[in-house]
């Protein structure tokens, strides 16, 4: 497998519009496997969005789509600044 965590901050009163596009947009996308958002304990603006893809190159193929660019402006609407990213394979999952 192979994802990404992405760290951000969210705008105050738009955590709802955020899960509403996440849960929305999550839907029908090619090799998607999961996606979290946890929203920190220290922080409650402070986010961290865990995406995994079966392989690479499903990954690279969402990221580069006209698509994942649309959804990608919907959800920085809603952030105060760009999300830090850190992209990587996945070598471990263990099952709850």
């Amino acid at each position: 497998m192979y994802g990404t965590i992405a760290r951000m901050r969210v705008k105050p009163g738009k955590e709802a519009e955020l899960a509403q596009i996440g849960r929305e947009s999550a839907q029908g996308i090619p090799g998607l496997v999961f996606e979290h958002i946890f929203k920190m304990d220290a922080d409650p603006n402070e986010y961290m969005l865990v995406v995994a893809f079966t392989d690479k190159a499903s990954y690279r193929a969402n990221a580069e789509s006209p698509e994942q660019n649309e959804r990608y402006q919907q959800y920085v609407a809603l952030l105060d600044g760009e999300p830090e990213w850190h992209d990587g394979e996945i070598v471990d999952s263990y099952p709850g």
